[in-house]
């Protein structure tokens, strides 16, 4: 197995949709190729705000096989793997192995709530001799506000202590930096994401080895400049784009500013049970973005055309 190499600005990439709710995988493939040449190290493909568990198997497989197919570099992207059934997520997780991605990104199995740390032990100790022919790099995914599951730090040690270079890492949403520290101390190595960009600057000390953000679909360039000189007022100014999100739906907002900055109505477009964020919201949050880019080079359009229902 190669090591995984991602590390820095990385992305969750949104996933475009159409009107009927099949992944319209020609506009997630664009936007991936502008974002890795606008700032991107990397891409989270079919996490949270990829809608993954929105989608069946079937779709996030064929999402999966588009980037491939797309000729991206699969080096660079992790893809989300984690399901509720094991079973499923053994399927989704070989099938990122076979494709060439970088890493799996896997949840906790979030139907049942409560569950003792065996019981995701045993998950992940599944899917990791499932796919040991083809010993695809694993990433957890902890974001216990969603999945109602935490990957609690111990377990994550045993983990790693029991499959060692098959856990390379963690995707931290849980807001919680004393959490986001501890779980990057677990081993040597071991790389632990947070999920705001808010953290470049630290991250450049070693602490971490980067951010996996939604917003970075947004302001990938200003976190690129964070990121690799530790210019802080570009990092404020990426944070002053995330914060436009405050109180309102992430997901369906990102997407909606998508739309807006690409001037591609299709990527307003998202999968129930998430709704498309509202026009008074949309108008707002573009209003404010443009003043924040003001003073600033517009990015160039990522020139999918919009798709009219």
């Amino acid at each position: 197995m190669t090591a995984s190499k991602l590390q820095g600005v990385i992305a969750a990439i949104a996933t475009a949709v159409d009107d009927k709710g099949e992944p319209d995988c020609a506009r997630s493939t664009a936007l991936a190729r502008f974002l890795l040449a606008n700032g991107c190290d990397g891409l989270n493909v079919l996490g949270t705000t990829g809608e993954a568990t929105s989608f069946s198997l079937e779709q996030r497989k064929r999402v999966m096989s588009a980037y491939r197919d797309a000729g991206l570099p699969l080096d660079r992207l992790m893809v989300g793997t984690g399901a509720a059934s094991v079973a499923d997520a053994v399927a989704l997780t070989r099938h990122a192995a076979e494709l060439g991605f970088a890493g799996a990104l896997v949840l906790p199995p979030f139907y049942y709530k409560g569950v003792p740390d065996d019981g995701l032990f045993a998950y992940v100790e599944i899917i990791v001799q499932a796919t040991a022919a083809e010993p695809i790099p694993i990433y957890l995914y902890h974001f216990p506000a969603q999945s109602g599951l935490p990957w609690h730090v111990k377990l994550v040690g045993r983990l790693v202590g029991a499959f060692g270079t098959r856990i390379v890492g963690l995707k931290d949403s849980s807001g919680d930096m004393a959490y986001a520290r501890e779980a990057a101390k677990v081993a040597p190595g071991f790389k632990v994401f947070p999920s705001t960009e808010a953290v470049l600057v630290e991250a450049r000390t070693g602490a971490f080895a980067g951010c996996i953000s939604a917003t970075a679909n947004l302001n990938a360039d200003l976190c690129a400049r964070a990121w690799r000189s530790g210019d802080t007022e570009a990092l404020d100014a990426a944070v002053s784009i995330r914060k436009l999100f405050d109180g309102k739906q992430l997901v369906p907002g990102v997407k909606a500013l998508i739309a807006h900055i690409h001037d591609d109505a299709g990527w307003t477009w998202v999968q129930p049970p998430l709704s498309v964020f509202p026009a008074q919201d949309r108008a707002a949050v573009s209003t404010a973005y443009d003043s924040l880019r003001a003073r600033r080079v517009r990015e160039p359009a990522i020139g999918a055309k919009a798709h009219v229902g």
